[in-house]
């Protein structure tokens, strides 16, 4: 996928009306997503983003202390300044279009590095064990 069919894909499941604005979404969340995924995991999804995402992916350093989702989209809404139910669809629009360029297993892995709240963002549901 080129990036601009991965915008042209945000722009149309997040029902925004410019590639420009699609864009700049991509752009947050990836590099918010970038302050959270450590490791080979960090390398390997930057390669299979297209090089524009790749480079907001990886512009940002990871946090020593990841986030849980529910925290991410709350930080992400207070950097950009968009209120957390326009930042949560944002963020779930933009993850699935990524998920869709990760493989399952690459999506897997991403998400046990993770802490909870993931896995509803990139569109899959999130298993819990009962106790």
């Amino acid at each position: 996928m080129t990036f601009e069919q991965m915008l042209e894909r945000v722009r149309y499941e997040g029902a925004y009306p410019t590639r420009a604005q699609a864009e700049q979404r991509v752009r947050a969340v990836l590099a918010a997503l970038g302050r959270q995924v450590t490791g080979d995991e960090r390398v390997e999804l930057a390669a299979r983003l297209p090089y524009p995402a790749a480079a907001a992916f990886t512009c940002e350093i990871p946090t020593a202390e990841p986030l849980t989702g529910w925290d991410f989209v709350k930080d992400l809404a207070s950097r950009t300044g968009a209120t957390v139910a326009t930042t949560r669809w944002d963020t779930g629009t933009v993850l699935r279009v990524v998920a869709q360029l990760a493989d399952e297993e690459l999506l897997s892995r991403i998400l046990t590095q993770l802490p909870s709240g993931y896995a509803l963002l990139f569109g899959r549901a999130e298993l819990v064990q009962a106790a």
